[in-house]
């Protein structure tokens, strides 16, 4: 917040730079992810008979020859999921370390121009190659991650902090809400006849989804100019620059809090990102949803997370403390994962989804709080780059997990999994509570 009081010897003393550009760079990449979520089997249909797909075709199809084509394209889609969350997981100790050594602000630049580079790539992709390149180098920037949190806490300390990760958590929020939304009215848009492929493919060509795309591009370009006009640096002046590191770990050198809810936070987010993979086809076998019906229950969830870590959190961890709020959060998502698990009707699916999603507001802001306030000014991007990096991580490796359980076990089998997963998250966070006291 900006500030206009004067110091003692009656100079005005600076203002603290606005959340606004920041938090519009995490909802940006956000939107650049579940943006394409709409859009898998358009891109699907529209990019048969290139090599490149094909050839991934056929290796999805000879782990099971008898897989049909909408489990096919569950697979396709995960692959194409996990290859931005996997260069999440590496990129995000890297970025955050990048700018503890030179600054939040010309690392945001920096990935925020990445972004805008991939979407247009991803705009003029004649062929499915271009399509993969595009997404790696998306997964690449939206590394970034973890500098936008460093720069949030940098503006938010003390009892601010949990206002602040709230705040991180509402952008993902809208961003996980518009993102689908924004994929799916746009790709109403046909562009193709302004640069069609030639005969046997090219290698740049408008598609059927350049105008998803080309908006991506434009939210892009307006955040990099925000950032660029009005953010100033964040970092804590006076320090020198920290050595660059680039590694992903628990955090056993910052100290036994931070390992505990960083191993929290990868064994919660592997079964939350399953329940999240698997939920549009349980919805859609025991109950028939039609994508409209599953998009309204997706918005409501979203709608849910934002409004919850807008606000409603911050007053919790105030009261509460974050350990206690994160742990009120594990428990409502517990009883959100079983009562999904045992819904055979939809009032009871949409009961189910309310603890669950108010439970899952609350866990995420509160773990970041605990991590950034277990380590100085000077190691916020390094630390919170390895808490997003174990979260990317985990949105790669539970998708699978929950897909094999659903399609091998049953569509209740990975809910009953990820619930009884959760008693973990919640022993290493009470023991930290425990201390605390």
């Amino acid at each position: 917040m900006p500030s206009s009081k004067s110091d003692s010897g009656g100079q005005t003393a600076p203002s603290r730079p606005g959340l606004g550009p920041i938090l519009l760079t995490l909802f940006i990449d956000l939107v650049g992810f579940s943006i394409i979520f709409p859009l898998f089997p358009a891109i699907l249909d529209s990019y048969r008979g290139d090599p490149w797909l094909e050839g991934w075709l056929d290796a999805l199809r000879s782990l099971s020859p008898q897989i049909d084509e909408p489990r096919l394209v569950v697979l396709f889609g995960g692959v194409l999921g996990s290859i931005y969350s996997f260069l999440q997981f590496l990129l995000s100790p890297f970025w955050g370390s990048l700018s503890d050594r030179i600054g939040r602000r010309p690392v945001l630049l920096i990935t925020i121009w990445g972004n805008l580079m991939a979407a247009l790539l991803w705009a003029f992709s004649g062929n499915f190659a271009l399509l993969v390149l595009s997404r790696v180098l998306a997964g690449i920037a939206g590394g970034n991650i973890s500098a936008a949190t460093a720069a949030v806490a940098d503006l938010t300390p003390g009892p601010e902090r949990a206002r602040g990760m709230g705040l991180i958590g509402a952008s993902f929020g809208l961003g996980f809400i518009l993102g689908p939304a924004i994929g799916g009215a746009l790709s109403l848009i046909d562009m193709t006849p302004l640069w069609p492929a030639e005969e046997g493919g090219a290698l740049l060509a408008t598609n059927s989804f350049t105008a998803a795309a080309l908006g991506v591009c434009l939210l892009s370009a307006i955040n990099w100019l925000w950032v660029w006009l009005r953010l100033k640096e964040t970092r804590p002046a006076g320090f020198p620059p920290r050595p660059l590191r680039w590694q992903i770990s628990l955090g056993g050198h910052w100290g036994h809090q931070v390992r505990r809810v960083q191993l929290a936070n990868l064994i919660y987010l592997i079964g939350f990102s399953g329940m999240e993979f698997t939920l549009a086809f349980l919805v859609q076998q025991r109950f028939s949803w039609q994508s409209t019906d599953i998009a309204v229950m997706f918005v409501s969830i979203g709608l849910v997370l934002a409004l919850v870590q807008g606000g409603l959190s911050r007053h919790l961890a105030r009261r509460w403390g974050p350990h206690a709020t994160s742990l009120i959060g594990f428990v409502l998502v517990f009883v959100g994962l079983m009562g999904i698990a045992i819904a055979t009707l939809e009032w009871q699916l949409w009961l189910s989804l309310l603890p669950l999603s108010v439970g899952a507001a609350m866990v995420m802001p509160m773990l970041s709080t605990i991590v950034s306030e277990s380590v100085g000014p000077l190691q916020q991007g390094e630390v919170l780059g390895s808490f997003r990096s174990l979260g990317s991580l985990a949105r790669a490796i539970g998708p699978f997990f929950a897909a094999i359980l659903y399609w091998q076990v049953g569509p209740s089998a990975p809910y009953w999994v990820s619930a009884a997963i959760l008693i973990i998250p919640i022993w290493l966070i009470s023991g930290g509570l425990v201390r605390k006291s």
